[in-house]
């Protein structure tokens, strides 16, 4: 009696109002306060890189919220294996030269809406789900190689600085450069946006990167890290700011309209699919952390080597069953491909297509794997499609219908099932974590800026570009920010970067 009466008059005490204005502190949802918003628990090796893990509340809670925020928006054709990849993998969309897998392909912006211009100045998303013989595989990649973070806990608000002022609803220069300059680590990206390769002409014209590590594992358990490129056999072709902005006016849809023409008319785009592959002790002395999605791996290093053809063929027959419901996600894998330390979107991305979807929205037609499926462990929930595996157990370790593995009826080795390797071994102490800036993050976008230099009026566009943004900064502290940050790309680049925009403004 005495325990309840304490329980009910807490349950009866008025909430409390909290003013603090200025002094108001960073907490979690529920008022927990936090040492830091940008940190994240990591089984962390010492290069930097790390397996998240699901005791990670901030983590947890950051991305299942910003899937849930606002609804999020939403061609068809195959990919042919062009030699025998058994020596690295033991993926069976690989294995035999010729072998032919259909592919669904989505590709969109990133930062604007549904409905905005194709050809915003912006990082490109590029979906594709591969229905292969041994279940679904995505390769969820963008248009470039490198990204913004590297930190998953700043995935949210990387993607909101890149969206609508909370208050005017209005696309605000003021907070985008307000999040690069305080997380200088998307340097790289920020010089391949505002160059050239920002504004593509189209679709059929434009590459393809994984940007994140992958693992291509073999049977025996051993692998390969991997990085895939797609590369547009059409040639690159980009809009200049100019041609950019006349196409967005006239026509917003250029690019869905680029593509939907050239397959109708027979002229099917064609890609090159290229991996580069690295084994672990190479990992473990690279100059690099293999998992910053930041950084790329040299060509004369680890180079190219041609796995398969991309060829677009046919386009959807319904917009909304087809690409709308669409639900892409890196943690969609297969046998011999595995994740290596991507501890974001593994989660993140089937958890928005829940939300979105439904928790059923594997069935729906377009997501539905072309392989048997049984998973008598996930069911029930709204929109069931089938027969809900009828009296089946929902439970493990029955004995009354014991369940059947991949391994007992193929005679595979369990091995070859498994997402993880020995490797991850290398992975140390859990921590929390939050990356550093050092001037190892300015040294490739130093060389995208000797390259660029080397391009006739390449260099100029660039600084042109970033100025028509920058002089929108009304706070003179930020833009010197942003000055600073891209001296520590190159000196020069940064003193005329600051003399021209400080011109551009003092001309209004």
């Amino acid at each position: 009696m005495y325990t309840f009466s304490v329980l009910l008059n807490l349950v009866l005490l008025p909430q409390l109002s909290f003013s603090m204005g200025d002094d108001r502190y960073y907490t979690l949802a529920e008022g927990r306060p936090f040492a830091s918003n940008s940190t994240a628990v990591l089984m962390r090796n010492r290069q930097g890189g790390g397996l998240g893990l699901l005791q990670d509340t901030q983590l947890i809670e950051t991305l299942a919220h910003f899937s849930r925020e606002r609804i999020p928006e939403r061609s068809y054709g195959e990919f042919e294996a062009t030699r025998d990849c058994s020596d690295f993998t033991c993926a069976s969309f690989l294995n035999k030269v010729g072998k032919k897998t259909s592919v669904l392909q989505r590709v969109s912006t990133i930062g604007p809406e549904s409905g905005s211009a194709d050809t915003s100045r912006d990082v490109h998303g590029w979906s594709m789900k591969l229905y292969t013989d041994e279940g679904n595989l995505d390769w969820v990649f963008n248009n470039s190689p490198v990204f913004f973070i590297r930190d998953a806990i700043k995935f949210p608000s990387m993607n909101r600085s890149h969206k609508r002022h909370p208050q005017s609803h209005l696309p605000d220069v003021n907070m985008f450069w307000d999040f690069h300059v305080g997380n200088p680590e998307g340097i790289h990206q920020l010089m391949i946006l505002f160059s050239d390769r920002g504004t593509p002409k189209s679709v059929r014209h434009m590459n393809a990167y994984s940007g994140h590590t992958y693992k291509f594992t073999k049977a025996d358990g051993s692998f390969k890290y991997a990085k895939i490129h797609i590369k547009t056999q059409q040639g690159i072709q980009n809009f200049s700011r100019e041609e950019a902005a006349k196409v967005a006016g006239e026509n917003p849809d250029y690019m869905i309209q680029d593509m939907f023409d050239a397959i109708e008319r027979g002229d099917y785009p064609v890609w090159n699919i290229y991996v580069q592959l690295m084994s672990p002790e190479e990992a473990e002395k690279y100059e690099v952390n293999i998992f910053d999605i930041t950084k790329v791996w040299a060509h004369k290093d680890f180079p190219l080597q041609h796995i398969g053809r991309l060829t677009m063929n046919r386009n959807p027959q319904n917009y909304f069953a087809d690409i709308e419901q669409a639900a892409f996600s890196p943690s969609t894998m297969v046998p011999g491909f595995a994740a290596s330390a991507d501890p974001t979107r593994l989660f993140a991305y089937p958890d928005a297509a829940r939300y979105r979807l439904g928790v059923n929205y594997q069935q729906l037609p377009t997501n539905a794997a072309k392989a048997q499926v049984y998973c008598p462990f996930q069911r029930d929930g709204r929109m069931r499609l089938d027969d809900n595996y009828g009296g089946d157990p929902n439970y493990v370790g029955s004995s009354i219908k014991p369940t059947k593995f991949y391994q007992d009826v193929k005679g595979s080795n369990p091995v070859a099932l498994s997402l993880h390797t020995d490797h991850e071994k290398w992975v140390g102490e859990v921590s929390a974590y939050t990356s550093e800036i050092t001037d190892a993050d300015f040294v490739q976008p130093a060389a995208l800026w000797d390259i660029i230099c080397r391009e006739p009026g390449h260099q100029d566009r660039l600084i042109e570009n970033l100025v028509l943004s920058i002089k929108g900064v009304k706070y003179p502290e930020l833009r010197k920010g942003v000055y600073s940050l891209f001296s520590r790309v190159n000196k020069d680049l940064g003193l005329m970067l600051g003399e021209r925009t400080e011109a551009a403004i003092k001309a209004t």
